[in-house]
């Protein structure tokens, strides 16, 4: 039989069996937790994208400013791939006695953030109009500006400066403000005032050249170039047309229907070299071919009679037009001298050469040519011809 002091023994060692199995299983789950859920640590936040130092910068007077010119950076410092433009920051200061820049006074100046960087893009090039106030052209006349780039993807962290450009600022004429096109058969005929002062109230020096710039828009941005045309887009930029030493141009190589926008630049002697205006008050011209060819020249007639008792017939034959933009020609028949008559030929003749079959024995008639071009101008007719149609003998 069993005795009640075993069953209390036996009751006291699977409590104490429970107990270590529970504080175990405690033991495990802490260390579970302390291994594999450890607390997380702070975020490490992403390193900035820094862009490659810019180093192309190159800089010109034009006007009364100074053009910027330099490629964009592709890339990070890293090697990664920028994919989009970061902004621009334009850095400029002084120059030294020596003609080294002076690192302690380049300034930022103007800063394009990274969504208009594609306003001042031209073919695979940045290009920035720094503008350099009257005060600043009386302040430094033949003296030096040093400018420097930058570029930021990120708040953080800019790229290096670009390579240092030092650019000589000079007085400039100043702006031509009334720029006249009148539009004639040969030609655009540009014409201009002259300056007389430069852009910051000195008289103007003499005046080497005029320099034409000339450029395509669409026909629909017409109005809007004419308030701003930097707000144009272009079919293709401005680009020298031609060079003269008077006040005046006449512009031959153009095409009717295209808009043009046209630009003068004025030209002085500075220093050994030349220096331009800016831009002149644009011209903007839309020329329609409304001039028709010149009237055909040398007709004459003949009545042909065939071996075969056929009915008679009218040959013409005329001088040929000169003109490039020549479509054909119309021949008009009438039976009174001084009536117009009505079109033989209705679709276009491309010679210089007709055969009216459609003539009558016993009648009088007279033949006019006009001549008509690709844009459909008809000119005056030509001196009518008079040709009788006998009839045939018996």
């Amino acid at each position: 039989m069993e005795t009640r002091s075993s069953r209390n023994s036996e009751a006291h060692s699977i409590q104490r069996f429970r107990g270590s199995f529970f504080d175990f299983r405690i033991s495990v789950f802490v260390f579970l937790l302390a291994v594999g859920c450890g607390a997380p640590g702070e975020p490490t936040p992403p390193t900035p994208q820094v862009p490659v130092a810019i180093a192309d910068l190159t800089a010109q007077q034009s006007g009364d400013a100074v053009q910027l010119t330099f490629t964009l950076p592709p890339k990070t410092v890293s090697g990664e791939r920028l994919y989009k433009p970061p902004a621009i920051e334009i850095l400029r200061g002084a120059v030294r006695p020596d003609g080294s820049p002076d690192p302690k006074s380049f300034r930022t100046i103007e800063t394009i953030p990274g969504a208009l960087v594609e306003d001042y893009r031209v073919a695979d090039k940045v290009q920035i109009i720094n503008r350099v106030s009257a005060d600043e052209l009386r302040s430094y006349p033949g003296k030096a500006l040093a400018y420097r780039v930058g570029t930021r993807a990120s708040r953080k962290r800019a790229s290096a400066d670009s390579n240092t450009v030092i650019v000589r600022i000079r007085p400039v004429p100043e702006r031509i403000t009334s720029l006249h096109a009148d539009v004639t058969e040969p030609a655009i005929e540009l014409s201009w005032s002259a300056p007389t002062r430069t852009s910051t109230g000195e008289a103007l020096p003499a005046i080497s050249e005029y320099r034409v710039y000339r450029g395509e828009i669409d026909p629909a941005s017409a109005e809007s170039a004419a308030q701003d045309l930097s707000q144009t887009k272009w079919k293709s930029p401005l680009a020298l047309l031609a060079s003269t030493p008077t006040n005046s141009y006449q512009d031959t190589a153009f095409d009717f229907g295209k808009t043009y926008v046209y630009t003068v630049r004025t030209v002085i002697p500075a220093e050994g070299g030349t220096v331009e205006s800016e831009d002149s008050v644009p011209a903007i011209v839309t020329p329609r071919d409304v001039y028709p060819p010149g009237v055909p020249q040398g007709l004459v007639a003949a009545v042909v009679r065939s071996a075969s008792n056929r009915p008679p017939e009218v040959d013409l034959s005329w001088s040929i037009n000169t003109e490039t933009d020549l479509a054909g020609y119309h021949v008009y028949r009438s039976e009174q001298q001084d009536t117009p008559g009505q079109l033989v030929t209705p679709d276009l003749l491309l010679s210089p050469a007709y055969r009216d079959t459609s003539v009558q024995p016993g009648h009088l008639y007279w033949y006019s040519v006009t001549a008509v071009d690709r844009t459909g101008n008809e000119s005056a007719r030509s001196a009518p011809v008079a040709v009788e149609v006998a009839q045939p003998s018996s």
